[in-house]
């Protein structure tokens, strides 16, 4: 039986929700986004002086009754966001765990849907291999969303992932426009740290989404097993073997695990970016909107 979250109570629990963006943003008018700058809305920020080559049409002619000088009257400005969401489509994202898939893909469906809902633009970037897939472009409104929500369902796991290739080579990675968002579970041998830096050049603000299933966390092995690793098509592979698990290989996993994940947090704290693990096994609203609010990309 195929697994989904996606139904229309998960969305219609979203529409009271709405992504944050700490950095600037030089993206579209029209959205609902305030940034630093000034500019065209109608709502009051502060005066200024006036200088050559200003708009007279801003002038505060009550201002200038007081004062005897120019001021010009300065509003808010507001940005569309453009949240570009990058799905690695390993094996390891769900290729032999059908709930680990369904997972990324609600959390991927989530941000796309706070974003239309909230007059922002989204797009996926499906990562295979050292490539990124674009199969439905830029998406603005909910119409064009939920016909590609159902496609994105469809969405196959499976080889190996190069996270920094397919993002780097990307050819609409935008620069300073919005959100940038990899969900993976970065089980890989790539460095996803160039990925990282390279979106940071971009003055994207990053956010690393970790999905891991719970037997990654805890693995329930002992004895003499094989290991197979899902994202090898040779069995002669030298990553796939035959072990004894004892209880110190046990501990070792438990901390190499731990190392790699406060690897990533510390890492993507350097570069400004934000960092949020989510298990699989637990309820997916609970555990996204949570997190996304403690780390304070939504509200």
């Amino acid at each position: 039986m195929k697994i989904s979250f996606l139904n229309d109570g998960f969305f219609s629990r979203l529409e009271t929700l709405a992504l944050n963006l700490r950095t600037s943003l030089a993206g579209y008018f029209g959205g609902k986004h305030l940034v630093r700058t000034y500019g065209q809305t109608v709502e009051f920020a502060d005066y200024r002086e006036y200088m050559l080559g200003d708009d007279i049409r801003r002038i505060d002619w009550n201002l200038y009754s007081r004062f005897e000088k120019y001021f010009l009257k300065l509003f808010t400005d507001e940005r569309q966001m453009h949240v570009r969401v990058y799905l690695d489509c390993s094996a390891s994202m769900g290729k032999t765990n059908p709930k680990k898939a369904a997972y990324a893909i609600g959390v991927a469906a989530a941000l796309g849907f706070l974003s239309v809902h909230n007059t922002d633009k989204v797009s996926y970037r499906l990562l295979r291999k050292d490539r990124a897939e674009d199969p439905f472009g830029t998406l603005v409104g909910k119409t064009s969303f939920f016909k590609a929500v159902s496609d994105l369902e469809n969405t196959e796991f499976g080889d190996d992932t190069d996270l920094a290739s397919s993002i780097v080579n990307c050819p609409d990675s935008g620069t300073n426009d919005g959100l940038a968002v990899i969900v993976s579970d970065f089980f890989t041998e790539s460095d996803w740290k160039k990925a990282v830096d390279y979106l940071s050049y971009k003055k994207q603000q990053v956010l690393l989404v970790q999905i891991l299933a719970p037997e990654e966390i805890d693995p329930a092995l002992s004895g003499r097993v094989s290991l197979i690793d899902v994202e090898s098509d040779d069995l002669a592979d030298e990553r796939n073997m035959k072990i004894r698990v004892t209880r110190s290989m046990q501990i070792a996993y438990e901390e190499t695990l731990n190392e790699m994940i406060s690897n990533i947090k510390s890492y993507a704290a350097s570069r400004e970016a934000g960092f949020i693990q989510l298990q699989c096994d637990r309820p997916i609203e609970k555990e996204l909107f949570g997190k996304l609010m403690k780390a304070g990309v939504m509200s």
